[in-house]
């Protein structure tokens, strides 16, 4: 494929110069045109600018001026040193690992057996051609979002998940994303597939050894068959100093569930657009989200529940806490259209602002086309309840305890759902650092 002229900003056109190493990287036709017509789109899309409406409130010009290359794979002799960021050993039987955008079999812990199929692209292309080549990209549309389009040009490593039909997964499945390496940029892909009547959880976990300055564009898609369930945790706690932009998209089925829980504690300027797409009749999301900012950081999360089936449900929660001069936004849309009759649909945000100079932006909308559901929305921007502190110090507790219960309790109750030991205790443990107020 000819390069076409650009006039893209530095960031984009480094990117796009070394696309060629990837255009051939594999023999597999179909993969090699998804890429080529993601290039296509790049050389066209533009740098998202506050000018637009949806990134408004996120100014990307910090990204635009960047060169990163993408990263060197990871000294193996060093490999024992990320042991750290694996759950408990009773835990975790089953768990990709990628370093720096890099699939790293030594560190991966693969099932054998064939009741669940879990590997890298490369791995599984050929034996599981027909069924990766009828998913991948194909829920993640990047004609018209540049940084879609760029994981999709650059897809080389991907972390793929099939759940065979009617088969139940006690144990998580652990995608872990690590970042070691400062002024990259990596591009990781999650693809998961759960069968008819399957069930399993799935953590995508985004980790970071040191605090550099780093670029991720991650894309995961998920398919769920009918009556599929799947609880999957999205941890996203990178550098403070990296940028981290994520697109994911779920395709339910009739009677499917869908249960995810967002948390971002890292990243200068992160963003993540999530779209659910409740496509069968009597499917079922609940989505909760966390945000817990600093200093000049700025998380932006954007949701869309879709309604395009009657007796669907969903339900979202999203809380954020803006401590220093941090910025979070929260836009969430919830479409019901004219054939989702019985829709039943609830969302809520509530965000905490622990000083003068922290910034919430959030924004719930319905769009409902039908005459027979029920849907509600709301949102609350506010401090610490004084009349709580003062409850607190009446029972001897000093007012600097006090905030830090009340502000812990309030992120607390998002992480209380994750239901993995030992993640759910390094959560908590995060919080309850950067909850501590002097």
């Amino acid at each position: 494929m000819t390069l076409m002229t650009l006039s893209n900003n530095d960031y984009i056109n480094s990117l796009v110069e070394r696309w060629g190493s990837y255009s051939n990287s594999t023999n597999v036709a179909w993969l090699n045109q998804l890429r080529s017509e993601a290039l296509h789109c790049v050389n066209k899309l533009r740098m998202p600018t506050t000018h637009m409406e949806a990134w408004r409130f996120t100014d990307l010009s910090s990204l635009a001026k960047l060169s990163f290359p993408e990263a060197l794979l990871f000294p193996r002799d060093q490999l024992s040193e990320l042991a750290r960021f694996f759950l408990s050993e009773s835990e975790s039987e089953y768990r990709l690992v990628f370093i720096d955008g890099h699939y790293v079999a030594e560190l991966s812990q693969i099932d054998s057996s064939e009741k669940i199929i879990q590997g890298n692209l490369s791995s599984l292309i050929l034996s599981h051609n027909q069924i990766i080549s009828s998913h991948l990209g194909k829920l993640a549309e990047f004609q018209d979002d540049l940084f879609t389009a760029l994981n999709t040009a650059f897809i080389q490593d991907c972390a793929c998940v099939i759940l065979p039909r009617n088969v139940s997964i006690a144990r998580p499945i652990h995608l872990l994303f690590i970042s070691t390496q400062s002024e990259t940029t990596s591009y990781p892909r999650c693809l998961v597939v759960a069968e008819s009547g399957s069930h399993a959880t799935i953590i995508e976990d985004y980790v970071a050894t040191n605090e550099n300055v780093y670029v991720t564009h991650s894309v995961a898609e998920f398919f769920l068959a009918d009556s599929a369930k799947i609880n999957h945790y999205r941890i996203q706690r990178d550098s403070n100093q990296a940028f981290h932009i994520a697109n994911h998209v779920v395709s339910l089925s009739a009677s499917s569930y869908y249960a995810g829980v967002n948390i971002t504690f890292g990243a200068q300027i992160s963003r993540f657009s999530q779209r659910i797409e409740l496509g069968g009749e009597g499917a079922e999301c609940s989505i909760e989200g966390f945000t817990l900012i600093t200093g000049q950081q700025l998380a932006d999360t954007h949701t869309f529940i879709d309604h395009m089936k009657p007796q669907g449900k969903s339900r979202q929660i999203h809380k954020c806490i803006a401590d220093g001069s941090a910025h979070g936004v929260f836009n969430g849309a919830v479409m019901v259209r004219p054939h989702a009759q019985q829709t039943d649909s609830a969302q809520m945000s509530r965000s905490l602002l622990l000083t003068d100079k922290a910034r919430i932006d959030a924004k719930p909308q319905l769009e409902i086309f039908a005459d027979n559901v029920k849907c509600s929305h709301g949102a609350t921007v506010g401090q610490l309840n004084k009349e709580e502190i003062f409850y607190l110090r009446s029972r001897g507790i000093s007012e600097s305890v006090a905030r830090n219960l009340l502000t812990y309790a309030f992120g607390g109750e998002v992480i209380e759902h994750i239901a993995v030991p030992s993640l759910k205790a390094q959560l908590e443990e995060t919080v309850l650092l950067r909850t501590q107020i002097a």
